[in-house]
């Protein structure tokens, strides 16, 4: 949503809104996710990505990292747009586990960097994006960087593949955990996963993706991971996007029915506990089933759940409650 709205441009009006930011409070069509269309289906929160885009999407770009600079400087200005949007009334951004429970009508977003090249060696920018209230790093995007590897888009493949953290990645997981930062493994290759798992006490988090034995790709998880993020009192956030759920790893979500994604949270919960599992959606980030268009549609995957034996305690579980608990104990451990 972030990078939509950023990408989009124009010009602000005299609190700081452009034209996209003002369709996200008040409602429109574009994108995923909107304050309407998520009151709508009920979504109360979640991880907002600021993802430093860097190099265009090419064959061969997912190998280059975004250059420290410039993702630096799409972070702040995505940073700062979540801050007006504060001030607009359309969210909060979580500081404290309270803010994750607060009923001001606007959502709850934990402010997310998808891939750390925002970061420097040094880690001074992580102190200052967490003091302007960062809350969660993913490590890496698919593409490598300074900390870590992350999977390449591929289908079939594995994710063990690539080397570990660096040393600079195993600070950054420290300076992390010494703040009350979210660590998160989504993107992620085996070797980091096992890494960060070895580096860090708390729960193992993977915020978006899915089960390996169902979708071959690397972008989801083993069996064996999934059992490490149970043992460790962590959570897996659905990824809804099509390629990451169907068993053929296919792009197209026209008549992917819900089941499927279902599925999923099945496979999930029985290698790792109904504890473990969560919702990570990824809107505005990658190609949604017909089904589950936008924001407004999460009641159908519910149903889809119940469908597949979840009952009214599990779903509140993998609805909010296992998440409240994960970043409660983050953000009041830091």
């Amino acid at each position: 949503m972030l990078l939509r709205l950023h990408e989009a441009g124009g010009e602000r009006d005299g609190d700081g809104l452009t034209a996209a930011d003002r369709a996200f409070v008040t409602g429109g069509d574009a994108g995923h996710l909107d304050l309407p269309r998520a009151r709508a289906g009920g979504l109360a929160g979640g991880l907002f990505a600021i993802f430093p885009a860097g190099p265009p999407h090419g064959d061969d770009d997912y190998a280059r990292p975004a250059d420290q600079p410039t993702a630096l400087s799409d972070t702040l200005a995505m940073m700062a747009r979540l801050r007006r949007l504060e001030r607009a009334g359309a969210l909060r951004v979580v500081r404290a586990a309270g803010d994750l429970d607060a009923e001001d009508g606007g959502l709850a977003a934990v402010a997310h960097i998808e891939g750390a090249e925002p970061i420097g060696a040094g880690l001074d920018e992580l102190e200052v994006l967490h003091a302007a209230g960062l809350r969660s790093v993913g490590l890496a995007w698919s593409r490598p960087n300074r900390f870590a590897t992350g999977v390449p888009f591929e289908f079939p493949g594995s994710p063990d593949q690539g080397p570990g953290l660096t040393a600079d990645g195993r600070a950054l997981v420290a300076a992390c955990a010494q703040l009350g930062v979210l660590v998160d493994c989504a993107h992620l290759n085996a070797r980091g996963f096992w890494d960060v798992a070895e580096l860090t006490d708390g729960p193992l988090v993977v915020s978006h993706a899915n089960a390996h034995r169902l979708c071959a790709s690397p972008r989801n998880l083993t069996d064996e991971q999934l059992r490490g993020v149970g043992e460790r009192g962590g959570v897996v956030g659905l990824n809804f996007h099509v390629g990451f759920v169907r068993a053929d790893g296919a792009d197209d979500g026209t008549d992917m029915p819900l089941a499927q994604l279902a599925a999923h949270a099945a496979h999930i919960a029985e290698q790792a506990g109904v504890e473990a599992v969560g919702l990570g959606s990824d809107f505005d980030g990658a190609t949604m089933p017909d089904r589950l268009a936008d924001a407004s549609r999460l009641p159908a995957l519910l149903d889809a759940l119940r469908a597949a034996g979840f009952g009214e305690d599990d779903l509140r579980k993998v609805a909010w409650e296992n998440w409240r608990r994960v970043l409660g104990a983050c953000l009041d451990g830091g």
